[in-house]
């Protein structure tokens, strides 16, 4: 049996942060409509390995993206893909699949929940994810300027240098979160924060958030200010969210947010629920990262790795007992 073996780089040569972009909004479709399934992220550990899971199915195949954690050795990200005959298709290292589409994520929310004359961005944090964060802001609005925060001043200025570069905008370093998103109109979070930073006192009236840094229940982006102000909270899962969504859970502690305001992306995606409601509303998706969005990612990269001759055939020797 023959396995597709594709590397980051082969990813990166198959998947851009638009076409994700457009990738996951077909999965929504395809959700609503019974024809994709997402499982909500595993975690287990043993010693000083911890290892997440994310199953989904969608287009007739079923997947899964896996990373173990080691310290101090960091993680490593894998997506197994399984044809309609159960058989493995594609064995792809899933670090670059990921960033592009946690990124295609905060695009499709600002597609649908940011206002249309959107043109001032705020990005706050500077690592790896923040990147397609910014590029996804920018693909889904016309955004003209974007004022970017980070708690090292070196990385900050890099950050801004490169993606001024990239997006042909200007990228502007701002010496507070309270400045950075004091004019903006989209704003996403993608930190390793543990304790908030970004307070809903700081948002003008009309302005989408996207909160994708924290999956933990442990950490929390944002205070519960913000959730109390948003008009419309979108979830990516909201099975998963209960677990994972530290930002949330504090709200809900709080008293500043109750589960029966939730609604799910696809929803709002196929006009199920209305999502943003005038221009003054304070709109808020919460992104924790789901298996099905994965899968939309990795059936178009093994697709196009077909079509185009990319990546390594692998023998297995696979006898299917009866």
């Amino acid at each position: 049996m023959k396995v597709r073996y594709l590397t980051e780089r082969d990813v990166a040569s198959l998947l851009d942060v638009p076409t994700a972009i457009d990738l996951l909004e077909a999965a929504c479709t395809a959700q609503v409509a019974g024809d994709g399934e997402n499982a909500p992220r595993q975690r287990v550990a043993s010693g000083p390995v911890r290892m997440n899971l994310l199953g989904a199915a969608l287009g007739g195949r079923v997947g899964h993206k896996t990373y173990p954690v080691a310290k101090p050795f960091g993680a490593t990200f894998w997506f197994t893909l399984f044809g309609d005959q159960g058989t493995i298709l594609a064995l792809i290292e899933a670090d670059r699949l990921g960033q592009i589409r946690t990124g295609a994520a905060s695009g499709l929310a600002t597609r649908h929940l940011a206002r249309a004359d959107a043109r001032v961005a705020a990005m706050l944090g500077t690592g790896w994810q923040a990147r397609t964060q910014l590029a996804a802001m920018c693909a889904a609005r016309p955004i003209e300027r974007v004022h970017a925060w980070g708690r090292d001043a070196g990385r900050l200025r890099t950050f801004c240098e490169e993606m001024s570069a990239e997006l042909g905008l200007p990228v502007e370093p701002s010496a507070s979160v309270a400045d950075a998103v004091r004019d903006a109109d989209v704003v996403a979070t993608m930190t390793t924060a543990v304790e908030p930073f970004l307070s809903g006192g700081m948002l003008r009236a009309g302005t989408h958030v996207n909160a994708a840094g924290s999956n933990r229940h442990t950490n929390a982006e944002i205070d519960p200010e913000v959730v109390r102000r948003s008009a419309v909270v979108a979830l990516d899962d909201v099975a998963q969210a209960r677990v994972e969504s530290g930002d949330l859970l504090l709200a809900e502690r709080e008293g500043a947010w109750d589960w029966a305001r939730a609604v799910r992306l696809a929803d709002i995606v196929v006009g199920k629920h209305p999502g943003r409601a005038n221009d003054l509303d304070v709109t808020l998706f919460e992104s924790l990262g789901i298996g099905l969005w994965d899968i939309a990612a990795a059936n178009h990269v093994y697709d196009r790795a077909l079509e185009r001759g990319v990546g390594v055939d692998v023998d297995i020797p696979f006898v299917r007992e009866s």
